[in-house]
């Protein structure tokens, strides 16, 4: 309907104005302020990008109850990677904020969010400008893989802190005699966030297969 597609604009063009500010800040606090302005990246725009992936869970509402199309577990399993290494893992450690993979996180992130919420924004009035979607399907193949290696970057860089602070660790005590070693949670979480991967790249190209194929581009041409 049309309150429901004005409703998914207005979420679009909220994100893409959220991220556009993250991505042109980090890019001139890094011409002004060079390789010093690396450390204090998530100290300066961490909030910003704290609310956009918060905002983002709302995608999962979206397609559960039917007025977006996408797949269901691939958004999922992007949303939820996101959150609990920027929440459970760069946000409950502030050793782990200072560090460089944090901005490449979120650089990664927000190029990819720029250029999928501007297509998005123009996919709901129904343009469709082929460099753009040629951009939208294919810029995502190469760097969501890299997205997974700096999460996964993060979370190794994390585990000396969680093990030195037992941050989420629980030590139940008598008579239930139990125990939850959160390091070990976050290893198990790495094979998880690897499969996935596999499964997501699997999608993307599915995706870019069905926007991309001759006869879609023919007729968004026409």
């Amino acid at each position: 309907s049309f309150t429901m597609n004005m409703y998914l604009f207005v979420y679009d063009l909220m994100q893409f104005c959220g991220h556009s500010w993250i991505f042109t800040n980090m890019m001139i606090r890094f011409m002004t302020f060079g390789k010093d302005s690396l450390a204090d990246t998530f100290y300066s725009i961490g909030l910003v990008m704290r609310l956009c992936q918060l905002l983002s869970v709302l995608e999962i509402l979206h397609i559960l109850i039917g007025i977006d199309k996408s797949r269901l577990f691939p958004r999922f399993l992007q949303i939820t990677e996101r959150i609990i290494v920027l929440f459970v893992v760069i946000n409950s450690q502030e050793e782990v904020q200072g560090k460089y993979v944090v901005c490449v996180l979120f650089f990664l992130w927000n190029l990819l969010d720029v250029v999928r919420y501007t297509y998005n924004m123009l996919a709901r009035m129904g343009i469709y400008y082929l460099p753009l979607t040629w951009l939208n399907f294919s810029l995502c193949i190469p760097l969501y893989p890299l997205s997974v290696l700096a999460k996964g970057f993060a979370i190794c860089v994390s585990l000396p802190y969680f093990e030195s602070f037992g941050t989420y660790s629980i030590q139940l005590p008598f008579p239930f005699a139990f125990s939850i070693y959160f390091p070990y949670v976050l290893k198990m979480y790495l094979l998880v966030l690897f499969i996935g991967m596999c499964f997501i790249i699997q999608n993307l190209f599915s995706e870019r297969k069905a926007h991309l194929g001759t006869g879609n581009i023919k007729n968004k041409r026409s």
